[in-house]
């Protein structure tokens, strides 16, 4: 999964493609490096960052996933807002992907269980201004896990089909970086759910810390080894900036797995 951000104020790559013509020809780059699904976002979450009324998130975004779905790419939208959903839906995205599972808009969990569409309910406590005070738990995995299936339990009652639900859960997103490593490690604790789970880990912050680089524009190779063991220990998605070489190392690893299986 390919991150496009259409915003000024991503953590990485804010404004890099803020313009439609820009996000478009990065869409298109990565669906050639062999991305699978192209992550489209108008509103950063990234600590402390500003809200973005849905009618600015639409004007940013659906003039993209539009260009794109029309040449085949398999889109998904990054928001939290119902009537972003709804018209990301209707210019050609296929996935919801909301950082707060469908809980901070009213509105969002009855539009997904009528639209019937895929829908990746990710763990985050609070909101981006105050989830890093969010960060204290008992138990990370269990209360992650626990958290994330009440979201789940939810959006069943609701009317959303379970063959339908992704889990991620919310690597960064109110938790500290040794609460992320231990998210990672617990990753068959989070598969036992019976859901595909989406892992986001590209370049944050305590991939950072532990490669020992500071600036996020240069963590893709830390990046790529956390995304790696994210993968072989059960992760279905990988949600990354650096599509080309997350391909490459995927290729790589696959092929040396399968030949020591062979």
């Amino acid at each position: 999964m390919g991150i496009l951000n259409v915003t000024p104020d991503s953590f990485s790559d804010g404004g890099a493609h803020f313009s439609a013509e820009d996000a478009i020809a990065a869409g298109q780059r990565m669906l050639a490096a062999g991305a699978d699904i192209l992550d489209i976002g108008g509103e950063s979450t990234r600590p402390g960052s500003t809200p973005v009324p849905p009618a600015e998130e639409i004007a940013r975004i659906a003039p993209v996933i539009a260009a794109l779905a029309a040449r085949g790419a398999v889109v998904s939208v990054d928001t939290r807002n119902a009537a972003t959903m709804a018209a990301a839906l209707d210019a050609g995205a296929r996935i919801i992907n909301d950082v707060s599972a469908l809980t901070y808009d009213k509105a969002a969990l009855p539009l997904v269980a009528a639209r019937g569409c895929p829908v990746v309910l990710m763990h985050m406590r609070g909101t981006p201004d105050t989830m890093n005070s969010l960060a204290v738990y008992d138990d990370v995995v269990a209360d992650v896990l626990a958290e994330l299936l009440a979201a789940r339990d939810a959006a069943l009652a609701a009317g959303v089909r379970a063959e339908t639900i992704c889990l991620d859960p919310g690597l960064g997103f109110a938790k500290t970086a040794t609460q992320n490593i231990l998210l990672l490690r617990g990753m068959k604790r989070l598969l036992a759910c019976g859901h595909p789970v989406l892992i986001g880990l590209s370049r944050k912050r305590f991939i950072g810390e532990l490669g020992e680089e500071p600036e996020a524009a240069r963590r893709d190779p830390g990046s790529l080894a956390a995304g790696l063991y994210a993968m072989a220990h059960g992760g279905h998605i990988l949600r990354v900036h650096d599509v080309a070489g997350t391909v490459q190392g995927l290729r790589v690893w696959r092929g040396l797995d399968a030949r020591d299986n062979g």
